[in-house]
């Protein structure tokens, strides 16, 4: 089969350059009339000038009377000045036009006293005391909004006070997205896919980021892999009132890809690839004086084939300033290798611990598009760089608002599912707050305390000779950090197997049959090092067990390994194999504790100690199965152990 080859790659910079020298923005995006009162969020394409003055008449701007202030000049605190009304003092409200003759207006507070006469003042007014002239705010003829000027709800409230009924802007950028495939199933009719197939969904992200931007997305339903229905889907876009053109998937070095081959058709190529990963795969052409843009498949891919290229070609076709993100430095709870040559995007969940930003790397696959509602922040890691170490810092640019790093609580450990539940019930707060944690294991989360690279870590270490949880440890590799200990639960560790456990495993001691294929935690990990026990106590050598290196970095990951066959069993928690409908083999009980840096207490931390001490919380906690909740929200002590089942 044949397959496509790379063009030369090229950085984003030099492909969005050549994406808008292909481009008559002139020709391609004209402009139009639009109501002034549906304009806010378009950009003007001419100057707006005034038709009328704002106010259009000398009003009052306060309650009271309205007076010559030249009658007033002598009033004096115990030398009142006497005006008759109708003739030299006429009462107003707020907004009434000046009578004939009257230059000022008196507060009704000011009034020393009043009668059906007349009105006494102890103050004298000066001209144009609490009025609006005409022409204050606006005066005919004058610039209203410039031309390219984003339109904001309060630049209409200034049209049509200046009597402008329609408003001259530039159309709104259309953007036509086709998604592609022959594994992809339409998500409007609700399908349940199969092996082999996927939901598709990368064209409802494109079109929403589209709509952001102030743009008029379109998505039509998805085209098989069939060269020349594409070209049929990419003709009737080129055919409609689109400017832009996107392909979703098809656009990589696959044989069914063919995507590139359609754009050739219809014009030049001018980018196949980019020197920046996720998206290396983006693909451009013009056709028609229109930008054709061929999408990455996999969702992160695509996100930065839009974040790149396609929004800000949106912003110059729009006349608005290309969109910018604040940066900031951010401190990495671990390291990110990187392969030279190319620019690696990488997401970020962001906290602030102390007077630092800390920034955890989530996962890098394309196709993570979980690692997208997960993230604050995104960092580049530069092209001549081998990546960046655990403890460095990289410059990242935020997708959130700078001060939602304030309302985001780090935790770096031990995974455990009650932490979906904590970060759930942290978000329900009258106050949320964001619970961003990162697997790296329980000795990752002491690591994290000791670098005061985290306020908070989840451990569950069980050291054998004193029969102690995470306190040995803790002294052993924090002595200096002191550390607040808090029970989150008691869990119940086991193994994870089929249903109806086809294999009959019982115990540790079947990890070591040549029929078991085994997964792993990774190395570091409370649970691995749990096993490691219990492998020691039977006498089973760990290079005896198959897949005893395969390692997984949480205990739905291992689940999901066992019930999709690619393991036969798996060390995890009770919870997760009753997730997913998993048998499971009780192999220990274990305290869960969450460690806290008392130099790093805040509201966020107590918000968790609150949580940790609600009945409502410990009822939820138990009700996710394998769970014991009697030593919940306490704090522990060196020597406690764990209490016994039942008690």
């Amino acid at each position: 089969m044949r397959r496509n080859v790379y063009l030369e790659m090229v950085s984003v910079e030099e492909a969005l350059a050549a994406a808008l020298a292909a481009l008559d923005r002139d020709r391609l995006v004209r402009p139009e009339a639009v109501p002034a009162q549906e304009a806010a969020g378009r950009v003007t394409s001419a100057p707006v000038f005034a038709r009328y003055s704002s106010p259009t008449f000398h009003s009052a701007a306060m309650d009271g009377y309205a007076v010559q202030s030249a009658a007033t000049f002598t009033a004096r605190e115990g030398r009142p000045v006497r005006l008759a009304k109708g003739a030299q003092a006429v009462a107003v409200n707020t907004g009434h036009p000046l009578p004939q003759g009257m230059d000022a207006v008196v507060m009704i507070e000011h009034v020393l006293e009043e009668d059906a006469a007349g009105i006494s003042l102890e103050r004298p007014a000066f001209p144009w005391q609490h009025v609006r002239r005409i022409g204050e705010d606006l005066v005919a003829t004058e610039l209203v909004l410039p031309q390219n000027h984003p339109i904001t709800p309060y630049d209409v409230g200034a049209l049509l006070s200046a009597g402008i009924w329609e408003v001259r802007c530039w159309e709104r950028v259309r953007v036509t997205v086709i998604p592609t495939g022959d594994e992809v199933l339409d998500y409007t009719r609700r399908p349940e896919p199969g092996p082999g197939q996927v939901v598709e969904s990368n064209s409802s992200v494109l079109c929403s980021l589209a709509r952001t931007w102030g743009c008029a997305a379109t998505r039509v339903p998805p085209v098989p892999d069939d060269p020349e229905a594409l070209a049929r889907a990419v003709e009737a876009a080129l055919e409609s009132d689109a400017h832009l053109v996107v392909v979703g998937a098809g656009s990589s070095a696959g044989s069914k890809d063919f995507t590139r081959a359609t754009f050739e058709k219809f014009g030049p190529v001018l980018v196949h690839g980019l020197t920046v990963m996720p998206g290396k795969p983006t693909l451009i052409g013009a056709a028609r004086g229109k930008l054709l843009v061929g999408a990455p498949g996999y969702p992160v891919s695509a996100v930065v084939c839009a974040e790149e290229i396609l929004a800000p070609v949106c912003a110059w076709l729009t006349r608005v300033p290309r969109p910018e993100r604040r940066e900031v430095d951010a401190v990495l709870t671990r390291a990110v290798p990187s392969k030279p040559g190319m620019t690696e995007l990488v997401r970020l969940a962001v906290g602030r611990v102390g007077d630092r930003n800390v920034g955890t790397p989530l996962a890098r696959g394309a196709g993570l598009i979980s690692t997208l509602t997960k993230a604050q922040a995104v960092a580049a890691i530069p092209a001549a760089s081998e990546g960046a170490p655990a403890g460095g810092a990289v410059r990242a640019r935020l997708l959130v608002p700078e001060e939602e790093l304030s309302r985001t609580l780090v935790v770096v450990g031990s995974h455990d599912n009650t932490l979906d539940l904590l970060a759930n019930e942290l978000m329900g707060l009258e106050q949320p707050i964001r619970l961003a944690s990162t697997h790296v294991g329980s000795m990752g989360g002491l690591a994290a305390l000791r670098d005061g690279l985290a306020p908070l870590a989840g451990c569950h270490l069980f050291d054998p000779a004193s029969k102690d949880f995470n306190f040995p440890f803790i002294a052993r590799h924090l002595p200096d950090v002191r550390v607040k200990v808090v029970n989150l639960a008691i869990r119940h560790q086991g193994l994870m197997v089929a249903p109806g456990n086809p294999k009959n495993i019982r115990s540790v001691a079947d990890l070591a049959r040549e029929d078991v294929a085994f997964v792993n935690r990774q190395r570091g990990a409370g649970t691995r090092i749990l096993l490691d026990w219990h492998l020691s106590q039977a006498g089973v050598a760990p290079g005896a067990v198959r897949g005893y290196a395969k390692e997984e970095y949480t205990h739905m990951a291992v689940a999901v390994n066992v019930l999709t066959g690619a393991a036969d069993a798996g060390l995890g928690i009770f919870a997760a194999a009753r997730a997913l409908g998993l048998d499971f083999v009780p192999l220990a009980r274990e305290r869960y504790d969450l460690l806290l840096a008392e130099d790093l207490l805040d509201r966020r931390t107590e918000a968790v100690l609150g949580l940790l001490s609600d009945p409502v919380f410990q009822a939820k906690v138990a009700g996710l199965g394998g769970y014991e909740t009697t030593l919940t929200g306490r704090e522990m002590v060196p020597g406690q152990g764990l209490e016994p089942a039942g008690a």
